[in-house]
């Protein structure tokens, strides 16, 4: 018996090979990183706050009465340093571990820091992406589900507030920015705003556009951010040195100029791999001296992020 195909079923056929037809190129992954040469370097921020630095995303270490409120883990082999650091800077031990999104240079150490004892606290769509494991839009590189200590145990839709005694983190989520879970968070009482990775400083952004991010989201997320900061706030990106919120001013023109330019190639009908080779952002390539994969994968990732 002859059997007639669902106009549903033709459609999805139809898209499937229109996929097939214009794959996108896999990119190489990034060079893995020497975990055992990682120092972890301690910046005092004022009252009790400080700034890690190794490698993966800047951690921010607040210290209360009880307990240490920190946010984000790095990678998982630099738990043990990670914990060092914490430990010269006080007794009290890591009650919260806040998290800005799912990516796994800033939640690595969640499965470490959970057995620790540490209350994971993170967006509702963090916990779903760490759950369900991810793909990289850009390598195709696959991320297992995180096991389930390593998940938060605590998840919000818009804000919330972690207290200790004698400190708070006001957690807020702005929707569609670099992911679709990302959380900036403020301790007020030093004026230190966690950007996660909205904000970079020294290089270009990763805006994985497979899970929500988009450049035009960047812009947005950084509009809110500069809004928010006072203009003594110490920033803490997600990559970089600390910064001010005058350096985020120059960060969003980076974004509007990448956006403005590669928008104008795209346009033209250029290909994704001509407007690579055309270098739009030689400027910022030399201010920043960023590697060709670390180029090219900006561009890639603001023209997959453009609406056609």
């Amino acid at each position: 018996m002859r059997k007639t195909m669902t106009s549903a079923a033709a459609a999805a056929i139809i898209g499937l090979l229109g996929t097939q037809a214009h794959p996108q190129q896999l990119q190489p992954l990034a060079p893995a990183p020497d975990f055992d040469k990682v120092v972890i370097k301690t910046t005092d921020l004022g009252n009790k706050t400080y700034m890690l630095e190794g490698e993966g995303g800047n951690i921010t270490v607040a210290v209360a009465n009880d307990g240490v409120i920190m946010v984000d883990s790095q990678f998982a082999p630099l738990h043990d340093k990670i914990k060092a650091a914490v430990a010269a800077i006080t007794s009290q031990p890591i009650r919260y571990l806040l998290i800005t999104h799912f990516h796994r240079d800033h939640t690595g150490g969640n499965e470490a820091f959970g057995k620790d004892g540490a209350t994971i606290v993170a967006h509702e769509n963090v916990k779903a992406r760490l759950a369900s494991g991810t793909r990289n839009g850009l390598t195709g590189n696959v991320v297992p589900p995180a096991p389930a200590i390593a998940l938060p145990k605590e998840t919000f839709k818009d804000t919330m507030t972690v207290r200790l005694q004698g400190r708070s983190a006001e957690l807020r989520h702005p929707a569609d920015i670099h992911t679709d879970g990302d959380t900036y968070i403020y301790f007020s009482d030093a004026n230190v705003l966690v950007t996660g990775d909205m904000v970079v400083f020294g290089r270009y952004p990763n805006i994985d556009f497979a899970y929500g991010g988009s450049i035009d989201g960047m812009i947005r997320g950084v509009d809110e951010l500069i809004q928010f900061a006072k203009d003594d706030t110490k920033i803490v990106p997600g990559h970089g040195p600390l910064g001010t919120k005058a350096m985020m001013r120059e960060y969003r023109q980076m974004l509007a100029d990448a956006r403005e330019r590669i928008q104008k190639l795209k346009a033209a009908g250029k290909t994704e791999d001509e407007i690579v080779a055309a270098r739009p952002n030689a400027d910022y390539d030399a201010k920043y001296r960023m590697d060709e994969r670390s180029i090219g994968n900006f561009i890639r990732v603001v023209y997959r992020s453009l609406k056609n």
